[in-house]
């Protein structure tokens, strides 16, 4: 049978991916260059705003605790606030620099954890992709993704305790680690940010009783 023939299409599709494989290794490779230090000198103050927060959100009276009860509160439905998708945004945004969280994730089944640009959707169904405007990674059941457009499977070997997320905004950077190893989870990188972004949380449903630990915003030191 004779080989398929290779069109110019085919060829430039091929240049075209092969090009931005290369530079995804080579922002990568930049990523990892960062040692732990200057990353988490960039370290931020997050607290949570209960005015974005879904009505079923139960948020610590310091805003770093995050939880999902079980009884809808009576709060009003404001531009802010998500009315569907159990979420809650920092209280912060951002639109230059660098800044870096930390965020405990410790006996929970669910969970997705990120930043979010100001526009996004608060109301009805979320779509969590960065055309939507949300760079994040989330846990279900034991399984670590990134949503892109689709789920895209991370393939993790030990359990997620501790996340770190760090942003170079003006590089369009979004990384993720495992904060107890600093081993690199993702990143996305040439994010195109136009607006202010901010810290994002879920701390997912809970199923009789399943999934009722909180999401907690950590303590992250300067390092000498």
């Amino acid at each position: 049978m004779p080989k398929p023939k290779i069109t110019q299409e085919d060829n430039t599709l091929e240049r075209k991916f092969n090009a931005e494989r290369d530079e995804l290794l080579r922002r990568i490779w930049e990523l990892e260059s960062h040692d732990m230090k200057s990353i988490k000198n960039h370290a931020v103050n997050v607290i949570l705003d209960p005015d974005t927060a879904h009505p079923n959100l139960i948020l610590s009276a310091d805003g770093k605790q995050v939880k999902t009860g079980d009884t809808r509160q009576n709060l009003p439905d404001t531009p802010k606030r998500s009315n569907q998708v159990v979420n809650v945004l920092g209280r912060k945004g951002f639109s230059s620099g660098k800044f870096y969280f930390e965020v405990l994730v410790k006996g929970k089944t669910r969970w997705t954890i990120g930043v979010a640009k100001e526009s996004i959707n608060r109301k009805g169904v979320i779509y969590l992709s960065p055309e939507d405007g949300f760079w994040t990674i989330l846990m279900k059941n034991g399984t670590y993704v990134a949503p892109i457009g689709y789920a895209l499977p991370l393939s993790l070997k030990w359990k997620l305790q501790r996340v770190g997320v760090f942003v170079d905004y003006d590089a369009g950077l979004v990384s993720f680690y495992d904060a107890d190893c600093w081993n690199h989870i993702y990143s996305f990188t040439n994010a195109s940010f136009t607006e202010k972004i901010y810290p994002y949380f879920n701390p997912g449903v809970s199923y009789g009783g399943q999934n009722s630990a909180p999401l907690v915003i950590l303590p992250v030191y300067p390092i000498d």
